[in-house]
This record gives structure tokens, sequence and C-alpha cells, in this order.
């Protein structure tokens, strides 16, 4: 169905990597091995082929973050059936594992699981800042001092804001005393040391 309304939408569906385990399902990216999305396994309520056509699967997992469940549809043309009871297999061993930890696997699993979204948090975080900081080394490689056809290095003129103003220039000594119009403020009062009554 999904390959369908791809297909209306003129969009090619996208090829992925599962990665099975008795913590979940993640889908990642064939080839930046990027996760794309993380089932937890205690999440996933539904998991099935479909009888009519062998080239598709699903799963129905509840998200964590928004309390939704969504329903995920692979078409694979050799091993649906094959995908379909790993999971089940997967199911079957985080069941025994519980039962052998009595019941104290499901507390490790949630801090794992909590590890693991805070590290792709960090990581996307991560590669944000890497960007921004290559943008700035950019930036001043173009502001940096040019040399002149003569040889002699001459810097470029200071960049202005949008209003034209060079910020925090240093105060040139041919003006000592700020002024205002062209005149001189005026001079500040002198303060008497006694008060009056």
């Amino acid at each position: 169905f999904a390959r369908h309304i791809k297909k209306s939408e003129g969009q090619k569906t996208p090829k992925v990597e599962l990665q099975i385990s008795i913590y979940g399902v993640k889908i990642l990216d064939p080839k930046t091995k990027e996760v794309q999305h993380n089932c937890q396994l205690h999440r996933i309520s539904f998991c099935a082929d479909d009888k009519t056509d062998k080239r598709i699967f699903t799963f129905i997992c509840k998200d964590s973050e928004s309390n939704k469940h969504l329903c995920y549809v692979f078409d694979s043309e050799k091993c649906v059936k094959e995908i379909t009871l790993t999971i089940g297999q997967a199911f079957d061993l985080a069941y025994r594992k519980f039962l052998e930890s009595g019941g104290k696997d499901v507390e490790t699993r949630k801090q794992i699981a909590g590890l693991q979204k805070r590290i792709q948090e960090l990581e996307t975080e991560n590669t944000e800042l890497k960007n921004k900081v290559q943008d700035l080394e950019n930036q001043l490689r173009i502001t940096q001092v040019h040399a002149s056809p003569a040889g002699s290095v001459t810097p470029k003129s200071p960049s202005t804001d949008i209003f034209d103003m060079v910020p925090f220039s240093p105060i040139s000594p041919q003006s000592s005393t700020p002024t205002r119009n062209g005149t001189q403020p005026p001079p500040v009062p002198s303060r008497s040391t006694e008060i009056s009554k």
C-alpha cells in the first residue's frame, strides 16, 4: 500500500537496513548506517507478513515521544518470512531474559533506551555544531588580511553592520574627548565638600 502511495506521489521508496535484537528493531540508512528509527521491542505490539502479497511485512510500534501508534510497512523481495520470524524470536529471547532476571531487565532496558536516545540527540547536536564551526572558519578566511599586488600586506576594511557602523571600533587619538555636534561638552561642576543645612 505504501508503495502505491509513494508511486502516486512520484516518490521512490527508500531502501533501509533492519537491525533486530532483543532490545528492539533499528531502521538504518544502508549507506551511512545512521539510525532513522529505533523501535524498542517492548513498544512493538504487532508484527506480521502479508498473506496476499509475500513481499510485504509490517509492525506497529508505540512512539515514546508522541505516545501514538505508528505502523511501519516494508517491501522486501526475498526475506519477508525470515524477518518476521526473527522479530518473533527476539520477543521470545527477550521474554526469557526477563524471566531470568526477575523483571530487573525492564528497568535496565528503559535506561539503555534513554541513553541511546540521548546519544542520538548529542550526535545530531555535534554535527550541527561542526557545521557552524566550519561556516565560521569560512567567514574568517574571507575577512582575513589580503595581500596587495605589490607584495605588501594591507588589511581589509573592517566589516560594518546593517547601519554601516563599525562595531567596537577604537577611539581615534585626534578626539580624546567626546564632542556633540562639533562642540565641546559643558564642564562638569565641582562638588562642595560641605553640606549646608
